[in-house]
């Protein structure tokens, strides 16, 4: 299997679940569909288009190698004529996670991986306002699933988080299959539409393991201050 990895940082992410006009929250990690709509984004999928249904079939899963703080910010909009709202908006500061996503398909995976460094529509971390921190980080790797490379790839932390938390185990999140011997849930988080006015998700399973990030490759220490810059 071919397989993505995906690191995600910005000074906010905000991955929306069950929302009402009034108040949005955020799940602590990265949905699929959100890693979805950021694929389809950089492919050059509209919103209707049907090639991203398809997308639910990629097999994911991320980790939390630094787990954000919830901001909450509220805005005053106008519900209707003469009718003001203050409505709230959770997100997550300084937060780092790494996705894997991963297909049989290898030249598919390798169209992605062209996409996501040549993106044709803007990407963001869950909602418009929040820009990915620079470039894109993405690594192909070959494995059976995408859960056994988030078992071996550097822990991305800042150093600071690492030191602090170093007997802490990081959480994977994964589709629930790739995970058979563990406790499955059920999510909201499986893209039917993102049609503007039409917005429909299924439910998809889940489950959750632990890694511990002391077992993981050690991150070169050494300081590329350019490393950011895209080099193709």
């Amino acid at each position: 299997m071919k397989i993505l990895t995906i690191k995600l940082t910005a000074p906010l992410q905000s991955y929306g679940n069950e929302a009402t006009f009034e108040r949005r929250t955020t799940t602590n990690y990265p949905t699929k569909s959100a890693v979805i709509g950021m694929i389809a984004a950089a492919l050059g999928y509209r919103r209707s288009d049907q090639r991203i249904v398809a997308l639910n079939k990629l097999k994911f899963a991320v980790r939390i190698d630094q787990a954000g703080r919830t901001l909450t910010d509220f805005q005053t909009v106008e519900w209707k004529a003469d009718t003001r709202k203050i409505t709230y908006r959770d997100y997550l500061q300084d937060a780092v996670f790494m996705v894997a996503v991963g297909s049989d398909d290898e030249a598919f995976m390798e169209k992605i991986n062209w996409a996501l460094h040549h993106p044709r529509f803007q990407l963001f971390l869950g909602r418009r306002s929040n820009a990915p921190a620079g470039v894109l980080r993405v690594q192909t790797f070959t494995a059976t699933s995408p859960v056994e490379v988030l078992k071996q790839v550097a822990w991305q932390a800042m150093p600071s988080y690492r030191h602090r938390y170093a007997d802490r185990s990081l959480d994977v999140i994964a589709d629930a299959d790739l995970l058979p011997d563990k406790q499955g849930a059920m999510v909201k988080d499986q893209v039917k539409s993102f049609a503007q006015r039409n917005r429909q998700y299924g439910f998809r399973a889940i489950a959750v393991t632990k890694v511990n990030p002391n077992s993981l490759e050690q991150r070169s220490t050494e300081h590329d201050v350019l490393a950011f810059l895209e080099k193709e």
